[in-house]
């Protein structure tokens, strides 16, 4: 099956508080293409969405379900190798790939859910 990197719009992952704050959540998603992973960090009402892919090695950022930041919620954190990513861009502030950035995934909050856009 092939892994995709974008997905269409509309699709609702769930609500909100399905990722509460300063925590991310992991999405796998099925689609006829193939399959998309990817994630979601909630900073307040905002949520950012990232494919889960590390820009140093292609890699999942996580070796551990959900476990995608450090542990001050700072920065999303690849556990492979450390690299650091800002949340509201994606992009690398240290680490082994500074000035790459993780490969966005358009999501948003409409009505209490977070849905692709």
């Amino acid at each position: 099956m092939e892994r995709l990197t974008t997905t269409p719009a509309g699709v609702t992952l769930g609500p909100l508080a399905l990722v509460p704050d300063d925590t991310a959540r992991n999405f796998v998603l099925e689609l006829r293409a193939g399959r998309f992973h990817g994630f979601v960090v909630r900073k307040g009402d905002a949520v950012h969405g990232y494919v889960d892919i590390c820009a140093h090695m292609a890699l999942p950022l996580a070796q551990k379900l959900d476990d995608y930041l450090t542990p001050d919620a700072g920065h999303i954190q690849c556990s492979w190798h450390g690299a650091l990513y800002r949340i509201e861009d994606g992009a690398c502030v240290g680490g082994p790939c500074v000035g790459a950035k993780l490969r966005p995934w358009p999501v948003a909050v409409r009505d209490g859910m977070i849905v692709t856009a």
